[in-house]
C-alpha cells in the first residue's frame, strides 16, 4: 500500500470517527448536561437556601430582628448616655450590627426568606424601657441589658455555628464580634459605666 493510499485511509477512518463521536455526544447531550447544571445551581446561595431547614430560616430571622435591635438600641446609647464609653459603646453597636444587618438581609434574600422589618415585640419593650432612662440610670440598665442579650446572642450562634446548614459559616464568623460586645458591656457593669478609657474599642 502506497503512502498516499495509506493517508487516505487513515483521513477517512479519522472522519468515521469524528462523525461517530459527534452522533453519540448529540444522543447523549440532553442526559450529561443535565446534571451537571443541576449541581452548579445548588452550588449558589439561592439553590443551597431551598435546602435550608426552618430551624436555619428562623434562625436567620431571629438574626435581623436582633440587628435590627442593636442598631437602634447603640443609637439610642449615643443619644441617652452619659459616660463616653457608653457613648462609643453604642456607635460599635450600631455600626457593627449594622453592617452584620446588611449580610443577613442579602442572604436572606438569596435563600428566598421574607426578612423581618422591626425588632420582635420583646426587643421593642427593651428599647422603650432604655428609652425613658437618662444619664448614670441609663448608662447602667443598658450596659445590664447589653451583657444579657449578647449572651444569649453567642449562645445561639455558637449554636448555629456547630450546624450542617448554610448558615453555619456565617454563624462561626459572628461569634468573635458578639464575644467583643460581651467583654465591653461588662467593662461597663463592673466600672459602674464611669467615664473612663479604653474597653470599647473593636
Amino acid at each position: 500500500m502506497s503512502r498516499k493510499t495509506m493517508l487516505a485511509v487513515g483521513l477517512t477512518a479519522a472522519m468515521a470517527l469524528g462523525v461517530t463521536a459527534a452522533q453519540a455526544q448529540t444522543s447523549t447531550a440532553p442526559n450529561t448536561m443535565s446534571p451537571p447544571a443541576m449541581n452548579n445551581s445548588s452550588a449558589t446561595a439561592p439553590a443551597a437556601a431551598q435546602k435550608a431547614s426552618k430551624a436555619d430560616q428562623r434562625f436567620l430571622k431571629e438574626a435581623i430582628e436582633g440587628d435590627l435591635s442593636e442598631v437602634k438600641i447603640g443609637q439610642l446609647a449615643q443619644q441617652n448616655g452619659e459616660s463616653q464609653d457608653v457613648k462609643q459603646f453604642g456607635q460599635t453597636l450600631q455600626q457593627d450590627h449594622g453592617q452584620h444587618l446588611q449580610q443577613a438581609q442579602q442572604m436572606a434574600q438569596q435563600m428566598g426568606v421574607t426578612p423581618p422589618t422591626q425588632p420582635t415585640a420583646k426587643q421593642t419593650k427593651v428599647y422603650d424601657r432604655l428609652s425613658k432612662e437618662h444619664g448614670a440610670k441609663f448608662d447602667k440598665a443598658f450596659a445590664q441589658a447589653m451583657v444579657k442579650d449578647h449572651k444569649q446572642d453567642i449562645a445561639a450562634y455558637e449554636k448555629q455555628a456547630k450546624s450542617k446548614g448554610p448558615l453555619a459559616s456565617f454563624a462561626q464568623q459572628t461569634v468573635p464580634t458578639l464575644q467583643k460586645h460581651l467583654q465591653s458591656a461588662e467593662a461597663l457593669t463592673n466600672r459602674g459605666a464611669a467615664t473612663g478609657s479604653g474597653g470599647m474599642s473593636k
